[in-house]
């Protein structure tokens, strides 16, 4: 392997920025005014602000370490630093198989919108095949070059964005800010923190891709805060738009859907469809172009064979990394094998911020080329908020995913023990110095 050549850095902060958000705002967007507003009532505006200012210990203590590395991998890269290949290699796993397991089940939401606009799509070889069809559409976007997709994930982001801004708009000028008051249930607290916790998740998509970044030490941090900051803003917007036009709405499976029905007519409601299908996709296409940058920084780690660090001469893209990660979510999607996968995505998740934390923590406590410096009771406050914040929410996962989850540790420690190589072709981790 060629350790000089490695992919450009094309990705400013605005294109990192926009990584984050397309990594947040995905599905869930559509369906989580009316769950926030069946578990928290008229709290559910604060109960976000709540969740993004706990959020921000997480953020704090992963934009402290994104700010001493320049190489893809993110979390997994951190991990590895801080304990080893191994430990590196299983939170890779566990990155990679909930999010290839959250593709997968999203082609299939994508579709379904699709068919209640054109119900041809409902014909299950139509539905595969146009599965099958995006998936290759969106692979060989991926490889055909960072700064192609990154302007597609442009015009995605606008194209969803634009509708429910404009529903927004329009909904809070026709019904007013809500002034009637719901309490809480109280006995949705679990549900509500784990569907705050799957919303907000994905924001910080840009450190896997550092090794594209330009200034990545810097560009990395500063975007995960903006990301937040633009989320959070969006939310609220849109559950005080909800709020104030459709609390009631018979379809609650499709709540956005219903406000735009209920604003703009049959029309607001093909509107909203459109743009959640944008939306899905554009989160699609953008965790296209990040994830297998995983694949290619453990590749060029000796984590994976060295075929994952694959780049094409021609477009500067791991080519190799980005087609098996192509490929795994195509087999899933047509074995539907993913749907017990994807329920255990928050747990894995967390796991992996969990095992990040501890990475935090041992370089503090090590000094890892200086870490420390700068270091004192404030970052010791934010870091036992952060660790009793994830810890809570790790515990509100329901004990049936224990056994699917240790089963996932153990499955990617059998594939560890095949696939490690020792050898001195990889590629060493390097930590800038304070």
């Amino acid at each position: 392997m060629d350790q000089s050549y490695k992919p450009p850095r094309v990705i400013g902060l605005a294109g990192a920025t926009l990584m984050n958000l397309n990594g947040v705002i995905g599905a869930g967007i559509f369906a989580l005014p009316a769950l926030l507003y069946a578990g928290a009532g008229s709290y559910a505006p604060l109960a976000i602000f709540a969740f993004a200012l706990l959020s921000c210990s997480t953020l704090a203590i992963f934009g402290r370490l994104s700010t001493r590395f320049d190489q893809s991998g993110g979390p997994q890269l951190y991990v590895e630093y801080a304990f080893g290949r191994f430990a590196g290699f299983e939170a890779g796993w566990c990155i990679m198989g909930a999010n290839i397991a959250a593709r997968a089940a999203n082609f299939h939401v994508i579709v379904a919108y699709l068919a209640a606009i054109f119900p041809v799509f409902d014909d299950p070889v139509i539905r595969l095949v146009t599965i099958m069809a995006l998936i290759a559409a969106f692979t060989l976007l991926a490889i055909s070059g960072t700064r192609r997709s990154i302007g597609a994930l442009w015009v995605g982001t606008a194209l969803k964005v634009t509708p429910i801004l404009l529903l927004c708009i329009v909904g809070l000028f026709t019904s007013g800010i809500p002034d009637e008051f719901v309490a809480p249930q109280f006995s949705e607290v679990e549900a509500t923190a784990l569907l705050l916790a799957y919303a907000f998740s994905g924001g910080g998509v840009s450190t896997i891709t550092a090794g594209e970044t330009r200034n990545a030490q810097r560009t990395v941090f500063l975007s995960m805060y903006i990301n937040l900051a633009i989320v959070a803003a969006l939310y609220v917007l849109v559950q005080l738009t909800y709020v104030a036009i459709a609390p009631e709405a018979a379809n609650m499976d499709r709540p956005l859907a219903a406000a735009g029905e209920a604003v703009f007519g049959a029309w607001g409601g093909i509107l909203i469809s459109i743009a959640a299908i944008f939306s899905i996709g554009t989160g699609q296409l953008n965790y296209f172009v990040a994830m297998p940058r995983l694949f290619y920084g453990m590749g060029r780690r000796g984590l994976l064979p060295r075929h994952f660090a694959s780049i094409s001469s021609r477009f500067d893209t791991p080519w190799f990394a980005i087609t098996v990660y192509g490929f795994i979510i195509a087999a899933l999607a047509l074995s539907g094998t993913f749907r017990s996968l994807a329920e255990l995505m928050v747990a894995t998740e967390t796991l992996v911020v969990i095992a990040g934390i501890c990475a935090f923590i041992a370089m503090w406590v090590r000094n890892s080329s200086g870490f420390a410096k700068g270091m004192g009771v404030l970052w010791g406050g934010i870091t036992m908020i952060a660790i009793a914040f994830n810890l809570w929410l790790l515990a509100q996962v329901p004990w049936s995913a224990a056994l699917p989850t240790g089963g996932i540790l153990l499955v990617g420690a059998l594939i560890y023990l095949i696939a490690r190589r020792r050898d001195g072709d990889v590629e060493a981790i390097h930590i800038a110095q304070t």
